[in-house]
């Protein structure tokens, strides 16, 4: 006579969290490790898009990226773009959510006209952006025009009829950074406005009676509680403008002469446009380690912080 075994509730729990998990798990190793696993294969060989053939070249295109010019740019403008970005968010998110967690009149309606750039697409954004900071069309011209700050000897951007924007490499770089800042400055406030709603308000009670004024509950009690915010806000802002080629490509395409080039639109354009496969891989994992290492600093920093 034949005898069932019946799984006990503890294996019937484990096999539906596998069951839960395995897809998510399947995702990440089809759409993550694939390509890192052929970014790596590439890196090491000498593999163009017009040959199938591989040659073995060890570590030859990680060299010879370190000795071009525009690689090295590359690299300092992924990182003065990154920082950058990093800090106007931070500060500009910072007060955004003080101002934000304050009782207002119409405070649905500002949390909507600010959470509006996150929603739009990255590449929408990015054309508007675009048509914003033309050369003939700018309205920013227009209204530095009117202003007084652009069009006659003494102004503060010049004589110019023009500023050009996106033709001249300060501008350019700038250029970038204000539209990252705008892109991410969103997510910031919504992530710092969730931890100043969680500070507790007996704290700030007490320091309101023991007499400590706004500036002195600002940097003594409330920052010094937002750190492990902050962490958060960082990690995905890094993450986020590190790896982004979107605005890069649409506003300036690396120009003017690789002034805004920055390590994913080099990759690509040496990579797929070029068809230098190999040497367009080993560009792109130099984001590989930089990445991770940024990772695991800000989330142990977290974590020893909250314990």
């Amino acid at each position: 006579m034949a005898t069932t075994h019946r799984l006990t509730l503890d294996q019937r729990d484990t096999l539906l969290a596998m069951g839960m998990v395995l897809p998510a798990i399947l995702y990440i190793v089809l759409l993550l490790g694939v390509p890192v696993v052929l970014a790596i294969v590439y890196s090491l060989n000498d593999v163009t898009t017009g040959s199938p053939v591989m040659h073995f070249v060890g570590l030859g295109n990680f060299t010879a990226l370190l000795a071009t010019p525009d690689f090295m740019r590359a690299v300092s403008n992924t990182f003065v773009i990154t920082t950058s970005t990093l800090v106007g968010v931070l500060v500009l998110g910072t007060i955004q959510a003080e101002l934000l967690v304050r009782p207002v009149r119409g405070k649905w309606l500002i949390r909507f006209l600010i959470l509006l750039p996150w929603t739009a697409p990255a590449s929408l954004s990015a054309i508007a952006w675009l048509w914003m900071l033309d050369s003939t069309f700018s309205p920013l011209d227009w209204i530095l025009r009117g202003a007084g700050l652009l069009g006659h000897p003494g102004a503060l951007f010049g004589d110019f009829s023009n500023t050009y924007w996106l033709g001249r490499s300060g501008l350019a770089l700038f250029s970038i950074i204000l539209v990252n800042v705008w892109r991410l400055l969103p997510l910031a406030t919504v992530i710092i406005l969730a931890g100043l709603n969680g500070v507790p308000r007996d704290i700030i009670e007490q320091s309101e009676i023991d007499g400590a004024g706004y500036f002195r509950r600002l940097f003594h009690i409330i920052l010094p509680m937002l750190i492990p915010v902050f962490g958060v806000t960082i990690l995905f802002t890094f993450v986020f403008v590190f790896s982004d080629i979107i605005t890069v490509f649409i506003l300036t395409r690396g120009g003017p002469a690789n002034a805004t080039q920055v390590l994913p639109s080099l990759a690509f354009f040496t990579g797929v446009q070029g068809g230098a496969l190999g040497r367009g891989a080993a560009t792109a994992l130099f984001l590989l380690p930089v990445l991770a290492a940024v990772s695991i600093l800000i989330l142990s920093l977290i974590r020893r912080r909250e314990i």
